[in-house]
C-alpha cells in the first residue's frame, strides 16, 4: 500500500511541471494582450526617462517583448534562403541581434510619441493549428485609426511573434526588401549589410511612413 501510494506521489510530482507548462503558456491573444499591457505600462511609468535616453526604452523592450519575438525565424526570412544559406552561424547570430536591436528601435521612437490616445487589441478568435493572427487597432495622435495584425507561430508549444502588418504595410516584407535591396548597393558583401542593419532599418522606417501618411490622405 505505502509503495503505492509512494509511486503514485511520484508520477503526481513528476506530472507538476508539465501542469505548470501548461498553464503558463498562454493563447495568442492573451499573449499580445499582456505584453501589451506591460509595454504601455512601463512607457506610462518611464516615458520621461526614455525620452531624454531612448536607448533604455529600447533595453526595456527588450526584456518585455524580446521573448515572444521569434527574432531567429523572422532573421531567416528577412535574409531569405539566398543569403541565409551562404551566412556563417556567427554572421546569423550578429544579424539576428541587429535585427531585435533595428526592430525595437522602430516601435520605441514611434511609441514615445504615443499620448494614450488608444490602443485596443481585437477580441480573441478561434486559434487552431500552429499559426494564427491577433488584430489591434491604434488611435494617432491626429485621431485616425490605424489597423495591425500580429502574425504569430507556435514554436515548442509556445506562441511567438513572426511579423507585422500596421496599417496595410508587411513590416516583414518590407525588411526582405531592404535588406535585398542592401545587399545589390553593398556588391553582396553580407558583413557589410549585417553591420549596417540600423541605418537599413532607418530607411525601412522612413518607407513605412511615407506609405502610411499617403494611406491617411
Amino acid at each position: 500500500m505505502i509503495s503505492t501510494l509512494r509511486r503514485g506521489l511520484l508520477i503526481l510530482l513528476a506530472a507538476v511541471p508539465l501542469m505548470a507548462n501548461a498553464v503558463a503558456a498562454p493563447s495568442a491573444h492573451d499573449l499580445v494582450q499582456d505584453t501589451t499591457n506591460r509595454m504601455l505600462a512601463d512607457l506610462a511609468a518611464n516615458k520621461e526617462k526614455y525620452k531624454q535616453d531612448p536607448q533604455d526604452f529600447y533595453n526595456a523592450l527588450n526584456t518585455i517583448v524580446g521573448p515572444v519575438v521569434d527574432a531567429e525565424g523572422i532573421s531567416k526570412s528577412i535574409m531569405t534562403v539566398k543569403y541565409s544559406r551562404k551566412a556563417t552561424p556567427a554572421q546569423m547570430k550578429t544579424f539576428e541581434e541587429n535585427f531585435k536591436k533595428g526592430l525595437f528601435q522602430f516601435y520605441g521612437n514611434a511609441l514615445l510619441e504615443y499620448n494614450n490616445q488608444g490602443i485596443t487589441v481585437d477580441a480573441p478568435k478561434e486559434e487552431s493549428g500552429d499559426r494564427t493572427s491577433v488584430g489591434m487597432t491604434v488611435k494617432g495622435s491626429s485621431g485616425a485609426i490605424y489597423p495591425v495584425s500580429y502574425t504569430l507561430e507556435k514554436i515548442n508549444g509556445e506562441w511567438k511573434l513572426r511579423n507585422v502588418i500596421i496599417n496595410g504595410i508587411n513590416i516583414g516584407k518590407l525588411f526582405r526588401d531592404q535588406f535585398a535591396d542592401a545587399m545589390q548597393r553593398n556588391g553582396n558583401d553580407l558583413d557589410k549589410t549585417i553591420n549596417g542593419w540600423a541605418g537599413e532599418v532607418a530607411k525601412a522606417k522612413e518607407t513605412a511612413e511615407q506609405s502610411s501618411e499617403k494611406q491617411t490622405q
